[in-house]
């Protein structure tokens, strides 16, 4: 069926009338009586009573139902994408658990203030499970530890990231060697990256055999930590956010291993959504200052224009 045979049938329904239906559609009655009787062949059933007042049948009243839900689909995926349209639908986001819990929230309530009407999925993860399910198609974007080399992939880096060593004491300098031959580390599941860092720490100190309890969340984690159970490496900005709440203490790790940057990844450009181009515009321009995630509060709904 052909979405014009949809909408000249809805208007013939509407009106109750071919040659109503003909004018609003500023086309002639012999056209609105062909596509009707293409309609009818196509589902071998009779739509339209034309005796006396046209009317629907039982079968056109069936398919009116079916094509107010067809064409009500199609006009709204065409305003989906339209140029000056406010973005609307579903963004999908990836995230690593710490990002989440620090450095999204204020940009995920911009965005929301301003798009109101995009559904945002948040799901968590570790950089490894993320780049898998982008590459799924489970996510429209992701923000992961490092740089994603993909050639097929836009990215920029959205914040620099101090690790430390974090534990339930204080530390003037980092543990000995013999110390950290024996202790236990906490850490995300396989594929993080910031649990990748463990195991370089490890090896920079001669120790290749580690004991790694994983948990699930940054609470957890912190909890066992404070309590004294190990040690974890996490953000600098992460731990003394949430040193209100946990008594953990850091010490920041070697240059080498302790810097790392949380990159945004997403297909390319020409794939995303208005919805998508909105996000990733306020993203950039939120972090072009430092420490200015929360200030974004000068974007105007008119001013989301994305520079690749």
């Amino acid at each position: 069926m052909q979405l014009k045979s949809l909408r000249i049938f809805r208007e013939v329904a509407r009106t109750g009338s071919f040659v109503a239906a003909a004018e609003l559609l500023h086309t002639v009655q012999s056209n609105v009586t062909a596509h009707i009787k293409k309609l009818e062949v196509e589902l071998d059933a009779k739509l339209i009573d034309r005796h006396g007042t046209v009317r629907l049948t039982s079968a056109g009243q069936a398919l009116i139902q079916y094509a107010e839900s067809i064409l009500s689909a199609h006009d709204e995926a065409l305003s989906l994408f339209e140029k000056n349209a406010s973005p609307r639908g579903r963004l999908r986001i990836g995230a690593m658990e710490t990002t989440t819990a620090l450095r999204l929230p204020p940009i995920l309530a911009k965005f929301h203030e301003m798009h109101p009407e995009v559904d945002i999925k948040l799901q968590t993860g570790p950089t490894a499970d993320l780049i898998k399910g982008m590459m799924e198609g489970k996510h429209d974007c992701i923000f992961v530890a490092g740089k994603v080399n993909h050639p097929r992939l836009h990215l920029f880096k959205a914040f620099d990231e101090q690790l430390v060593l974090v534990a339930g004491r204080h530390m003037e300098e980092m543990p000995a060697p013999q110390e950290l031959q024996t202790a236990t580390f906490l850490a995300f599941r396989q594929g993080c990256s910031y649990r990748q860092r463990i195991e370089l720490l490890m090896a920079n100190y001669g120790v290749y055999a580690t004991r790694i309890f994983e948990f699930g969340t940054l609470d957890a984690m912190l909890g066992c930590v404070a309590a004294g159970m190990g040690y974890a490496i996490l953000p600098r900005k992460t731990v003394e956010a949430h040193r209100h709440r946990f008594d953990v203490h850091s010490h920041p790790l070697p240059k080498e291993i302790g810097q790392v940057g949380t990159y945004f990844a997403a297909p390319e450009t020409d794939t995303w959504t208005p919805a998508m181009t909105a996000f990733a515009d306020i993203l950039r321009r939120a972090v072009v200052q430092p420490e200015s995630c929360v200030d974004v509060g000068s974007i105007t709904k008119n001013d989301t224009a994305v520079h690749t």
